[in-house]
């Protein structure tokens, strides 16, 4: 394989910036397990400021704030309804079933996105036979769905279901920053309808490790325990927490280039006899494109890029995505676009 030299596989892949890495250099550091730490506070009084919420907790990954949102709001037995493309059913291990005991109800949206009638009749009958329907999961923006942008009053209308059967609702979001970018609607209006929600700092944001939960005072005193049961207690993790603070005050608005560079690179690979994608649905930061007109396969694909310095992702055997982020940039699409139509073209 050549040198790596455009990485699409994933926003995960970003790294911090020398800027970053210099401010992470200089935090205040604690013993965050007992409060202490300054620059851990700060980050999570700044998420919960930013969600419209009472309080937050540091977290290693965005899956611990899934999990752990799910265990304290649910118990053994308990079914959750989620997107059938959703994060917690597909990419955590199956921990929902392995850390809170409980089942996954999955929803036939489109492209991520379910509404108010779905929600109405997945809602269990009260009888000793079934499950109870305890919590409402949203992902805010749809990973498996492109990386699209949920609108508000749907958000509201799904929410208002699962509230007025008195389910919980909790908001995944890993992208939500992106969605709030494309959309113009801030945070605490995504999360306003949620007894929780969350933030990843990865990914686009550029951050190396760490995401933060957010909810009620209660909720939060209750997830510090199941931090400490799942393993995710942490000492002086002001070094990480202050790449998340420097994150959020410098890299929200330049998420607009990652979408720009997306929907150029989607524009581009479009016109290649063989592909097809939907540009209509390259709404942030993702690129899902097929590859069976062209005879390959996705990771014949994926393979024959690899060995020239391109990484893409393939979803299954047809089926890839380009995830744009702060380590890509116009060139960098552009050469990948430039690539893949010589590749099938020949």
């Amino acid at each position: 394989m050549n040198q790596l030299r455009v990485d699409l596989y994933s926003d995960t892949q970003s790294r911090p910036t020398e800027k970053m890495r210099r401010f992470m250099l200089d935090a205040e550091v604690g013993d965050e397990q007992r409060g202490e730490d300054p620059s851990v506070n700060r980050l999570c009084k700044m998420v919960a400021d930013l969600l419209g919420k009472e309080d937050a907790v540091f977290l290693p990954s965005g899956t611990m704030c899934n999990e752990i949102a799910y265990r304290v709001k649910c118990e053994p037995g308990d079914e959750i309804i989620v997107d059938k493309t959703g994060h917690a059913l597909h990419f955590e291990s199956g921990g929902p079933a392995g850390l809170s005991g409980v089942m996954t109800r999955p929803l036939d949206g489109v492209r991520g996105i379910f509404n108010a009638d779905q929600v109405k009749a997945a809602i269990r009958s009260t009888g000793r036979h079934y499950p109870i329907s305890r919590l409402l999961s949203v992902e805010n923006t749809s990973n498996l769905g492109g990386g699209t942008v949920w609108p508000l009053e749907r958000l509201r209308e799904v929410t208002a279901v699962a509230k007025n059967a008195g389910l919980h609702a909790h908001l995944d979001g890993a992208r939500l920053m992106n969605a709030v970018v494309a959309s113009g609607i801030p945070a605490r209006e995504f999360a306003a309808p949620f007894d929780s929600a969350w933030i990843c700092l990865t990914k686009g944001l550029g951050a190396p490790v760490g995401a933060v939960l957010a909810g009620s005072a209660d909720f939060i005193d209750r997830a510090w325990r199941f931090k400490h049961q799942f393993g995710g207690a942490m000492r002086q993790a002001g070094l990480i927490a202050a790449a998340g603070i420097y994150a959020l005050e410098n890299h929200v608005e330049r998420l607009a280039e990652d979408h720009a560079n997306a929907r150029h690179f989607a524009e581009a690979i479009a016109e290649i006899p063989g592909l097809s994608l939907d540009l209509d649905s390259v709404q942030t930061n993702m690129v899902y494109f097929d590859t069976s007109g062209s005879g390959l396969s996705a990771p014949q694909v994926g393979e024959r890029l690899l060995a020239q310095g391109v990484r893409i992702g393939n979803i299954n055997d047809t089926l890839m995505r380009a995830v744009t982020h702060i380590d890509v940039d116009r060139a960098g699409v552009e050469e990948a676009a430039r690539l893949l139509r010589e590749m099938v073209q020949s």
